[in-house]
């Protein structure tokens, strides 16, 4: 008992498991093809989560398993935002699945282990506990995007998915055997310990360093590697599109944080110069290809590699303001991405996927209150005030002037112009064209208090961010132990 008794940090995992063990074998006996039984398990788990997550939760940094997996402040709100995300996603895409038989154990077995993956990935403090949890995030996404086995579309999009995946992950695991070969360690801050005193291969550290941001650059879809971005979100069926675009993010900037700014910030000035790279171009050729894209999740892709681009300014600007910024633009972005991919489901209906433009043409017609929520994550999303998105967007530019990188300002906020048109557009078609279509929009009570909520969150948080700033910035500030 006493040894359990140390484990508590990991209990919020180890309880996971053994649900997706329990909910495995349920499924297995039931027949309704509507799976109620099993989605209320799935359901109770992420709530048991939150609720041990809550209560082992203490003050510091704790280490476990030979400090290989910790447990501090951001990583606990990272993981509370990951079960709501992932409760979110499954209320929205619940009667879309049904409708097409894809409503099964499998998805949403599939998607507690993305979640337990996401959690690892969140508590890591070693370079090979990091990699597991990527691995097993990465692996039932690739099932998940193929799960329209019938669809040519999907299953060539997990095709190239699974492909440029493993290339990705060879470069992150080469990158991390020159770490290992430079600094005789794999734990993140003994990795930072062995930098900082000095190590005699300088050529393999910086090679290692090249090949590990080559692979968090893939994993965030950012340019020039974000090819898998449209294709996978076009391909994948939505509610696998809404999954991979909203929680593995958050779980994505836990990952950066833990190699980039606790294992290598001794190498801060070369890692930062990347960075740079990356977020110029992302921002460039993710705003500028979006603005031709006649499909909506195509579209969505784009703006996804915009954004990442802008979440990477955060990060590269350092300290509390730039860390803590970052934080809360991944916060925001995936509460964006949840109504946006949302209200495509929601449009959609039995044999007829709602993913085009065209199809948003006239909705305040149809729908007043959808249109209203839609052209209110619109707002968010190209920054315009009072939504979260303006704060977000603001709060990251502030840390990017604050960190002297006026040039790299001046860039992101011309971007964000170029991005509001293709939003804006979308605001247009809904409330200045005709409907193309008259068919009424039937939804789900749930999913539809869901987007009612989602909307005006993004509203709420717009006119008060200062709470989640805070517990942002705070969390980067106790978890990183910066001063």
């Amino acid at each position: 008992m006493s040894y359990l008794s140390t484990l508590y940090p990991a209990y919020a995992e180890i309880f996971l498991l053994v649900m997706v063990c329990v909910i495995l074998i349920v499924d297995l006996f039931l027949t309704n093809p509507a799976k109620t039984l099993t989605y209320m398990l799935v359901q109770l788990t992420l709530l048991g989560c939150a609720l041990i997550t809550v209560l082992t939760h203490q003050p510091g940094v704790v280490h476990l398993f030979n400090n290989m997996f910790v447990d501090d402040l951001m990583s606990d709100v990272l993981k509370l935002l990951s079960y709501l995300t992932v409760s979110m996603v499954l209320v929205y895409s619940r009667h879309y699945l049904i409708v097409r038989g894809l409503f099964t154990g499998e998805f949403m077995v599939l998607t507690l282990f993305a979640l337990l993956g996401m959690m690892v990935m969140i508590s890591a403090s070693h370079f090979l506990t990091l990699y597991m949890g990527l691995e097993l995030l990465s692996l039932s996404l690739y099932a998940m995007v193929a799960l329209q086995r019938d669809s040519a579309v999907s299953t060539e999009a997990a095709m190239k998915y699974f492909i440029l995946g493993a290339l990705a992950s060879g470069l992150l695991l080469y990158g991390m055997s020159m770490l290992y070969g430079a600094t005789g360690t794999l734990e993140v801050a003994a990795v930072s310990d062995a930098i900082q005193h000095g190590v005699q291969n300088k050529a393999l550290l910086t090679f290692g360093l090249v090949f590990i941001v080559s692979g968090l650059a893939f994993k965030l879809g950012v340019v020039p590697f974000h090819m898998w971005v449209p294709d996978v979100y076009h391909g994948a069926p939505t509610a696998v599109t809404m999954l991979i675009g909203t929680a593995p993010k958050l779980a994505a900037f836990a990952f950066v944080m833990r190699i980039l700014v606790e294992g290598l910030q001794p190498l801060m000035t070369h890692w930062s110069g990347m960075l740079v790279i990356l977020a110029v171009l992302s921002m460039a050729v993710g705003n500028i290809s979006a603005i031709a894209q006649t499909n909506l999740k195509r579209m969505l892709a784009y703006s996804t590699i915009a954004h990442m681009g802008f979440l990477l300014l955060g990060v590269l600007s350092g300290g509390i303001d730039g860390y803590g910024s970052a934080m809360f633009y991944a916060v925001t972005y995936v509460l964006m991405s949840l109504g946006a991919f949302g209200m495509i489901m929601l449009l959609s209906r039995a044999g007829f996927e709602a993913d085009t433009l065209d199809d948003f043409k006239g909705l305040n017609q149809r729908s007043p209150w959808l249109a209203f929520m839609m052209l209110l994550l619109m707002f968010s999303m190209a920054g315009v005030p009072p939504t979260v998105g303006f704060y977000a967007k603001f709060s990251v530019l502030q840390a990017v002037i604050g960190a002297g990188h006026i040039p790299l300002a001046i860039i992101a906020v011309l971007f964000s112009f170029i991005g509001a048109f293709y939003y804006l557009r979308i605001v247009k078609l809904m409330y200045f064209d005709a409907p193309e279509s008259h068919v009424p929009i039937s939804m789900q009570p749930d999913s539809g208090l869901l987007i009612s909520i989602n909307g005006l969150a993004v509203l709420a948080l717009g006119i008060m961010p200062g709470a989640l700033m805070s517990v942002c910035a705070v969390a980067v500030q106790q978890s990183l132990l910066l001063q």
